[in-house]
C-alpha cells in the first residue's frame, strides 16, 4: 500500500495546512507500513516542489505542471486524482477549501465514500471525525478500495521538515476538461496573520454592535500581532468580510491564544475554535455557553475593556 497526500499551495509556497495532513499520513503510514507520496498539482511550482520534497517522511514527490491545474479548479484537480488513485490506498488532503473544492468529486468519480476531517487515526481503515458540530465523535471503518480522506489540520501537529530527501518525478498533467474556467480571485489583504495559522485570534461578535467597533479589535490586534476573526453573527450583520468568520461554516482554528469578545458562544462557532490551547472570554452575559469553554472569563462591557487592554500593552 501507498499513501498519496495532496499538497496545498499558490503555486509559490507550501500552505501550512499540508504538513498537517502530512502527520495524519504518517500516522497512516505507521499503521499500515507503508511509504508517502506527495502530489504537487499546479504551474511552475518550483519552490514547492523543493519544499515538499525535505518532507521528513516523503518517498517521492510527483509533479504535475500544466495550466490547466494553476488555479486548482475542482474538475481538473478530480481528474487529476482520479488518474492516480487506482496506485493508491489512501488519498488525503486537507480539508481546507482547498481539499473541500475537489474531493468529494474525485470521490464520487471513483465511486468511493469521502471520509470527511478526520481527527485522529485508529488504523488504515479506522477513523475518528467529529460529528454534530464537534459535540460528538465518531469512529469509521472503511471498506473502499481507494479511502478519500480530508484531515483536520488544527486535530494534528505540523510535520517535520529539513531532513527530507524525496525524489521528485514529473507526471503527465491532465488536459483542461472544459466544465469551468477561472474568472478573478478576489484576496483580502493585510497586514496580519492568515487566520488560520496565527498564534494569537482575537474574534469579535454581535456585542461589538458595528463594523466601525471593530477597530477597538484591530488595535489590540496589532499590538499583539494577531489575527482577527469574527462570528456569523457578526459576518451575517455586515460588520466584516466572511472570510473572518471562525465556526462550523466558516474557518476551524487551534491558536495558541483565542480571545473571544461579545461572542456568546453559540454552538456552531465553538465548533471552530474550541480545540484552541488557551481560550479567554469577555462577555457582560455571564451565563453566556462562551464561559462554558474559557480557560478565562472576564464579565465586564467590551467597550471598557477593550481600551484598557490596548493601554496595557503599549
Amino acid at each position: 500500500m501507498t499513501i498519496l497526500v495532496i499538497a496545498e499551495h499558490n503555486n509559490n509556497t507550501l500552505a501550512p495546512a499540508s504538513l498537517n495532513c502530512m502527520s495524519a499520513a504518517l500516522q497512516l503510514a505507521q499503521q499500515a507500513d507503508c511509504a508517502i507520496d506527495i502530489l504537487v498539482a499546479g504551474n511552475d511550482c518550483d519552490e514547492v516542489l523543493q519544499s515538499c520534497s525535505k518532507i521528513n517522511g516523503v518517498s517521492r514527490v510527483l509533479s504535475a505542471n500544466s495550466d490547466s491545474l494553476k488555479h486548482h479548479l475542482a474538475e481538473n484537480m478530480a481528474d487529476q486524482v482520479v488518474t492516480l488513485a487506482s496506485g493508491y490506498s489512501h488519498v488525503l488532503a486537507p480539508a481546507t477549501t482547498f481539499g473541500k473544492n475537489f474531493m468529494p468529486r474525485a470521490a464520487a468519480l471513483l465511486d468511493v465514500a469521502q471520509i470527511s476531517e478526520i481527527s485522529a487515526v485508529v488504523s488504515s481503515d479506522t477513523f475518528i471525525r467529529p460529528i454534530y458540530a464537534g459535540n460528538a465523535l465518531v469512529k469509521l471503518q472503511s471498506s473502499d478500495s481507494v479511502k478519500m480522506i480530508t484531515v483536520r489540520t488544527t486535530a494534528f501537529e505540523s510535520a517535520e521538515t529539513g531532513q527530507g530527501s524525496a525524489t521528485i518525478e514529473e507526471i503527465e498533467a491532465v488536459a483542461d476538461c472544459g466544465l469551468s474556467e477561472f474568472v478573478q480571485q478576489l484576496i483580502s489583504e493585510s497586514e496580519r496573520p492568515e487566520l488560520t495559522s496565527a498564534k494569537i485570534i482575537i474574534s469579535g461578535g454581535r456585542g461589538l454592535k458595528n463594523g466601525q467597533n471593530f477597530d477597538l479589535l484591530y488595535a489590540v490586534a496589532d499590538k499583539l500581532s494577531a489575527a482577527v476573526g469574527a462570528s456569523r453573527a457578526a459576518v451575517d450583520a455586515g460588520y466584516v468580510p466572511n472570510d473572518y468568520q471562525v465556526g462550523q461554516t466558516g474557518k476551524v482554528v487551534a491558536p495558541d491564544l483565542y480571545i473571544a469578545v461579545g461572542i456568546s458562544g453559540a454552538i456552531q462557532h465553538l465548533a471552530g475554535m474550541k480545540d484552541s490551547k488557551v481560550i479567554v472570554a469577555i462577555n457582560t452575559d455571564s451565563e453566556a455557553p462562551i464561559f462554558q469553554v474559557a480557560d478565562y472569563g472576564l464579565v465586564a462591557d467590551l467597550f471598557d475593556i477593550l481600551p484598557e487592554l490596548s493601554e496595557a500593552l503599549g
